[in-house]
């Protein structure tokens, strides 16, 4: 019976050691190391621009140092894919654009699961894409564009930065929508794709406005049309698509903050509320605006279904015109 009666406490207390050990882990604050936020692409793009502007203010919100990683190569799925087999603490975050909507469509191959093993954290910044067209197409305005477009199909050639990007699926709803008929020359990246628009070997691109304001206002394109449900404010000259006779159309270019699935709801929360609190700033915005951006701040169930959207409207768009985005 001693001897029974020792095994049994030590039993009750091993079994209240490891309790409290759970209880200190739980307790542990967050965040307790730096936290690296995995940009998939190199570094001077988009989404690593807004990554940097967001680094110093969530460095002194969270208090800890914040790593921006780039990890590019295959469209943005690799270091999606790094992100999504990380440890769900919240010290390992990822920064995406568009394209993340798609990459089912894009890389049926994928290792990982975009609804089940990232998570949505919040929708930063939108903004539409810009029609741009070089000097030399004597269209000045999208009407005349489109005029142009159908007296010569296939003729004019339109930049992208690759199969299934924002670019390439935009033009190819711009052709649905106004029933042109335009060729498409992908590259493999946005920087050959604007040297060679700017130099003239390419017509024409949709390109976000954060991309295309320095040339518009540089003066080397032209901005004949934008993409958004009403215009921008930093080209309150330029007409969208919609208002030019195309109701319905509308494509916006975004960047939005995920998590590893499984990351404590605490931690998302938190992220989300820095997140909302420099979008409240008026100088940040004030920023944001200048190039073209709209801060969005949303829940992450809003991000989530802002996901969905984006999958079912390109899927569709891609049956309906038989587009292979492999």
């Amino acid at each position: 019976m001693e001897i029974s009666g020792c095994r049994l406490f030590f039993k009750m207390l091993f079994v209240a050691s490891l309790a409290c050990c759970s209880a200190a882990n739980a307790q542990t604050p967050w965040p307790s190391k730096p936290i690296r936020v995995v940009v998939p692409f190199p570094a001077g793009g988009f989404v690593d621009a807004i990554a940097r502007q967001i680094q110093p203010q969530l460095q002194t919100s969270l208090g800890q140092t914040v790593i921006i990683d780039n990890r590019g190569g295959a469209g943005g799925t690799l270091g999606s894919g790094e992100v999504a087999r990380s440890q769900p603490d919240g010290h390992t975050l990822l920064l995406v654009f568009d394209s993340y909507a798609i990459y089912p469509l894009a890389y049926p191959k994928l290792n990982f699961d975009i609804s089940r093993d990232l998570t949505p954290v919040t929708q930063i910044a939108s903004n539409p894409l810009i029609l741009l067209t070089h000097p030399k197409v004597p269209a000045k305005d999208l009407e005349s564009l489109i005029k142009l477009l159908k007296s010569q199909p296939g003729r004019v050639n339109y930049a992208s930065v690759g199969v299934g990007s924002s670019n390439h699926l935009t033009a190819e709803l711009f052709q649905s929508a106004t029933d042109t008929t335009i060729t498409h020359v992908a590259y493999r990246g946005g920087g050959p794709a604007q040297q060679d628009l700017i130099g003239g070997h390419i017509e024409m691109m949709f390109l976000s406005a954060a991309l295309a304001l320095p040339h518009v206002r540089a003066g080397v394109l032209n901005a004949i049309a934008q993409t958004g449900a009403k215009r921008s404010p930093a080209l309150a000259h330029v007409p969208t698509v919609a208002e030019s006779g195309y109701p319905g159309f509308e494509v916006n270019s975004w960047v939005g903050m995920l998590a590893p699935a499984g990351t404590p709801r605490e931690i998302i929360d938190r992220l989300n509320s820095e997140v909302r609190k420099l979008l409240a700033d008026p100088q940040f915005v004030a920023r944001l605006e200048d190039q073209g951006l709209v801060g969005i701040g949303s829940s992450p169930e809003e991000f989530a279904k802002v996901l969905t959207s984006e999958r079912e409207k390109w899927t569709r768009l891609a049956k309906e015109r038989g587009l292979v985005l492999e």
